[in-house]
């Protein structure tokens, strides 16, 4: 692999957001875990060199379920990603929280089953995850999401489901009274994927609809998780290009430091 091809920056694309980075050159990484969701793009933002993955595949032939995650998250790390920035569309849990509105969350929840959410199959190996994302990370973003025009909201509890449907009124107002703000069903477990490996991971939430329990005249359509996703990725992609040209270079919050003092049993390399 041409080492001038690697970064250091990621971003994880979510629906809707199948291209970020022009004359990028694509690259395919073979993981322990199988093949990522997709080639891995890279180019040249500003001065860093960033690499972009769509969680779902180009052509969204993933649902949130299959998501390859490991592999995902080992290509990434592989490639010499350090920090990593992940938009995804949520729904709003509060009635102010509507379509068009951005969310830089601060928790999570986890309400999956039956994903696989460790690299280690062996061994005892905790990892301190009381806060999911990266401070630094997340203050960026908020900066660029001022910068750009956007009051995003600071903090919040992202609930993540296993779906793919969509939830049920009774469990949208359960998520509501367990202290969520918007629901999601790919979060998790790419945050803890990520803690893992050391590697800063950011969240930043594009609202697109109101959760059933919370608007009462209809359900969820995945028509208008489209739509308004469609409507707000311009926004959406300028948050992320300043927020990786403003993220710096050296870190120090502790996400590097994710695994110190843990007896880590070695992983598969190939």
């Amino acid at each position: 692999m041409d080492i001038a091809a690697t970064a250091d920056i990621a971003v994880i694309g979510g629906s809707g957001l199948y291209s970020l980075l022009p004359d990028a050159t694509e690259i395919r990484v073979d993981t322990p875990y199988g093949p990522p969701s997709d080639a891995v793009t890279v180019a040249t933002v500003g001065d860093r060199r960033v690499a972009f993955l769509p969680r779902h595949g180009k052509d969204h032939r993933f649902p949130p379920h299959r998501i390859p995650y490991r592999a995902n998250l080992w290509a990434l790390r592989a490639l010499g990603v350090r920090q990593i920035l992940a938009p995804c569309a949520v729904g709003g849990l509060l009635p102010e929280l509507g379509p068009g509105s951005f969310v830089v969350p601060d928790q999570l929840i986890d309400r999956t089953s039956g994903r696989v959410q460790t690299f280690y199959d062996s061994g005892a190996v905790h990892v301190n995850f009381a806060d999911p994302y990266c401070p630094t990370g997340r203050r960026t973003i908020l900066a660029a999401a001022d910068g750009n025009g956007i009051a995003a909201t600071d903090g919040g509890t992202m609930v993540v489901v296993e779906g793919p449907r969509f939830s049920t009124r009774a469990e949208s107002r359960a998520y509501t009274a367990m202290g969520g703000t918007i629901i999601n069903m790919t979060g998790h477990p790419e945050a803890v994927l990520a803690r893992e490996l050391a590697l800063c991971y950011s969240a930043v939430a594009l609202v697109t609809d109101l959760d059933a329990g919370v608007e009462g005249d209809h359900g969820v359509t995945m028509e208008e998780v489209f739509r308004v996703f469609g409507e707000n990725t311009d926004r959406l992609r300028g948050v992320l290009l300043d927020a990786v040209k403003a993220l710096p270079g050296e870190r120090s919050c502790g996400c590097g430091d994710a695994l110190a003092g843990i007896d880590v049993p070695e992983l598969p390399t190939s």
